[in-house]
Formats: structure tokens, C-alpha cells, sequence
């Protein structure tokens, strides 16, 4: 019965897309078939651009969850509580990079050539993560006191906080590169998404609750529903973890490979969340939580810049390292794209941000004021991104983990400088100032390494 079902719906849709055909179509005698209508002809897309536009759509609910999330706990926190909470998670979520070594990513690897070989990748990269993991999370408790002076946060609330950013979340990350590995891109993506969602569900139940202490209260809940998610992303492979007794440590030449990728994912996560550390650290905590508010609405919305990288990485490691006119085409139309889409978005912000005030309540009022600032920051951002993928697809990755850290550095230097000068307003500069000048310095080394590969072919 469904199979006739399903039979009959296809034959039904075949029958619909025939008529639309011959709606837009005019019958050729000669031929005997209809030919498209000009005047009613398909504008043509490109590849690039189909794929990000699907790639957006998943962008983009990305960031509906993410922007209720982000909206429910600085609403329920206010700004002084969001301050805290946005430096001490930014910190978890900076020091959770580290926490694999990068071995996720060289099971996917093992994985994608051969997915018998994941007995061999995850004996390597659960022992890693949990060594890793539980040192950088009496780091972070340390920095947490001792540089941070605890935000006023209890230690049970900093251990909770630490250990879903640097224990639970890395973990998780190794069931989603399992999926990825196999080709189930969907099923990965979706399973990726999930932390977020109940995070966002987390989020709501402490609202309607609205406990003494919601920070705590969330804290320890969000800790719970990762564990969860963690079980339920274990049993999605369709394969039990391996036990302690098969573990093994890697061989050096894999601490080698898999230290290149844990410099790169913290040289990515780093100018998209220490600042938000050395805002709670520089600024009173209400002004940072303003600040960390205005600029998460900032870096949720430049991702379709993401999405437009994406969608061109494959291409761009076909040709990326040949010499070819299409390559610098291809990179010309996408800095192009990538600096017009970013101006354009910085001045719909910049028009926008008064809105934002009534989104986030009265103890935000003076959030539209600093998004105007961190407009500054916008095409800086765009340009990094774009500078950092093309970098990759080159060939090129430890030039762009140097020119991440510099931007750090840079970072620190000019808060440090513009706060003592120009008070609050010196945090949106400073940000302004690191993500322009990796800008300029990522687009000049992707000139250079475009001028050396031609010299070398």
C-alpha cells in the first residue's frame, strides 16, 4: 500500500511539473517538443551560489536558535550578569579548541579514507580529549580566579560552565565528525545543532521558572542536557565508544598532524571570543555585557560569509594551487562579494541598532550606541573570514594561524591603549583596529602565495 501510495504521489508530481513545463513552454513541430519560453526563461545560478544559499538556510536556523538564545539570557541575566557569564564562556569556549588536540579531526580523516579505521582514531582521540580536556579545565578555573577574580561566579558554577565548554562539548565533537566522515553531511549538521537547541530549550524553562539564581541554575542544567546529548550523539553512530582498556596514545607523527590542527582551531575560535574576555576583564562588567550583547548580534549576522567560503572551498582546492585565471577570478569575485555584502550589512546594522534597544530591555540602553561602533568592525570581520578559508584552500594554514595570532595581539595592545583613553567606546576601536589589520595582512598573504605558486609552476 505505500509503495502504490508512493508510486501514485510520484506520478501525480510528474504530471504537475508537465504542465507547469507546458505553461512556460511553446510546442516545436519539427522537434516535437515543447521548448522553454524565453521570456519566461530561468535566471541562471551559479553553483557557488546555490550551494550557499543552502548552506545560509542552515546558517540561518543556526542563528534563530542562537539569537533566542542569546536574547532569553541577556534579558534574564541583565547586563551585569550577561557581562560576566559572556567573558567566563568565551574563555571555556577558547580553551575547548585545545581540548581534542585536534584529533577529531584526524579521525575524520582516518574515517573519510576508510571508515574501518574508527576503532583505530577513536582509541586516539577519547584519551587525548579527556587528558587535554581535564588539564585546560584546572586552567581555566585558575584564570577564572586569579586573572578573572571569578566574575563573582561560585566554584561549582565555574567547574559546570568549564566542564561543558571543555569536557562534554569536545567529546560531542567526535560523534558529529563520525557522521561528517561517513557522508551523512545532514544527519552531522542536525546532530552539531542539537547542544544549541537544548541550550535554547535550557533557556526558556529558566525563564518561565525564574529561580533566585538563574545563572546557577542554567549553569547546571545546560551541563545535564550535554550529557544527554552526548549519549544520544553516541548512539547516532550506530557504534559503542571503545573501553578504556583499547585506548592508546597517538605516535608522534600523528601529535605532529593533529598539533596543527589544534593551532588552527584556536587561532579561529580566538578573534571571535577572547574579546569578549578582555571586555569583562577592562570594562565595569554592565558596559561589557553591552558590549559582549552587541557583538554577538554583529558575528551572528555576517555568517552567510561562512556560508559563501563554504560553498566555494571545494572549488577552490581543485584549482587553488594551480595557476589558473579562473582561481583569481574566482578570489576577486569573492572578496569583492565578501567586502560589498559586509558594508552593506554594516549599514543596515548601523540603521537598525536603535531597534535593539527595545530587544534587549531597559538595562540595554545603550546597546544601539555600541553596535554603531562596532559597524566600524564589520568589514574587517567579512574580509578576515574569507582571508583565513582561501588561505586553507591554498595550502596555506600556518599562515593563517600566524596572522590570527598577531590579530590577538593586537587586540590586547589596542583595548588596553583605547580603554585607558576613550572608556567603553575603546572596546568596539580595538576590535575594529585587530579585525582590519588581519584583513589587510590575510589578503596580502594570499597575493604572495598566489605570486609564489606561479613562480614555482
Amino acid at each position: 500500500m505505500a509503495f502504490a501510495w508512493e508510486a501514485g504521489a510520484g506520478h501525480v508530481h510528474h504530471q504537475r511539473k508537465l504542465r507547469r513545463g507546458r505553461r512556460s513552454s511553446h510546442y516545436h513541430p519539427e522537434s516535437n517538443q515543447y521548448l522553454a519560453n524565453p521570456s519566461r526563461s530561468a535566471v541562471h545560478i551559479g553553483p557557488i551560489t546555490r550551494a550557499t544559499i543552502r548552506t545560509s538556510a542552515v546558517f540561518g536556523l543556526r542563528l534563530l536558535v542562537q539569537a533566542g538564545t542569546l536574547l532569553l539570557l541577556a534579558r534574564m541575566l541583565g547586563a551585569q550578569g550577561y557581562g560576566a557569564f559572556a567573558g567566563i564562556s568565551a574563555l571555556a569556549v577558547t580553551l575547548g579548541t585545545l581540548s581534542t588536540f585536534g584529533m577529531h579531526l584526524v579521525l575524520l580523516g582516518e574515517m573519510a579514507r576508510d571508515p574501518a579505521r574508527r576503532d583505530y582514531g577513536l582509541a586516539r582521540a577519547v584519551p587525548v580529549t579527556l587528558m587535554c580536556g581535564t588539564l585546560l579545565l584546572l586552567l581555566f578555573l585558575l584564570l577564572c580566579h586569579a586573572g578573572l577574580r571569578g566574575a563573582g561566579m561560585s566554584w561549582w558554577v565555574l567547574l559546570a560552565i568549564g566542564a561543558t565548554e571543555i569536557l562534554l562539548q569536545p567529546l560531542f565533537n567526535l560523534p558529529v565528525s563520525e557522521l561528517l566522515a561517513l557522508g551523512r553531511a545532514a544527519r552531522s549538521q542536525l546532530l552539531a545543532m542539537l547542544p544549541l537547541a537544548l541550550r535554547l530549550v535550557v533557556s526558556v524553562c529558566v525563564v518561565v521558572l525564574a529561580p533566585s539564581n538563574p545563572l546557577a541554575v542554567y549553569a547546571y542544567a545546560y551541563l545535564a542536557v550535554l550529557v544527554a546529548a552526548l549519549v544520544v550523539g553516541s548512539l547516532l553512530t550506530g557504534q559503542p565508544w571503545l573501553s578504556p582498556g583499547s585506548w592508546r596514545w597517538p605516535a608522534k607523527g600523528e601529535w605532529r598532524e593533529a598539533a596543527g590542527y589544534a593551532a588552527l582551531n584556536v587561532t579561529t575560535a580566538g578573534p571571535a571570543e577572547l574579546d569578549k574576555t578582555l571586555a569583562m576583564r577592562l570594562l565595569p562588567l554592565a558596559d561589557s555585557g553591552v558590549y559582549a550583547a552587541g557583538q554577538r548580534v554583529v558575528s551572528a549576522v555576517i555568517l552567510p560569509v561562512g556560508a559563501m567560503m563554504l560553498s566555494a572551498l571545494p572549488r577552490l582546492f581543485r584549482e587553488g594551487k594551480e595557476q589558473s585565471r579562473r582561481t583569481d577570478r574566482l578570489l576577486r569575485w569573492i572578496f569583492a562579494a565578501t567586502l560589498i555584502y559586509s558594508m552593506a550589512l554594516a549599514a543596515v546594522l548601523w540603521f537598525c541598532a536603535p531597534a535593539l534597544g527595545w530587544l534587549f530591555g531597559a538595562k540595554y540602553h545603550d546597546i544601539p550606541r555600541m553596535v554603531h561602533w562596532l559597524c566600524l568592525a564589520v568589514p574587517g570581520m567579512g574580509l578576515r573570514i574569507a582571508c583565513g578559508i582561501v588561505l586553507m584552500a591554498l595550502g596555506k594554514p600556518w599562515m593563517r594561524v600566524c596572522y590570527e595570532l598577531s590579530g590577538l595581539v593586537v587586540l590586547g595592545i589596542a583595548s588596553v591603549v583605547l580603554i585607558a583613553r576613550l572608556g567603553t567606546i575603546g572596546m568596539p576601536l580595538a576590535l575594529a583596529v585587530s579585525e582590519g589589520m588581519m584583513a589587510v595582512v590575510g589578503m596580502l598573504l594570499v597575493v604572495g602565495a598566489r605570486k609564489s605558486r606561479r613562480m614555482a609552476v
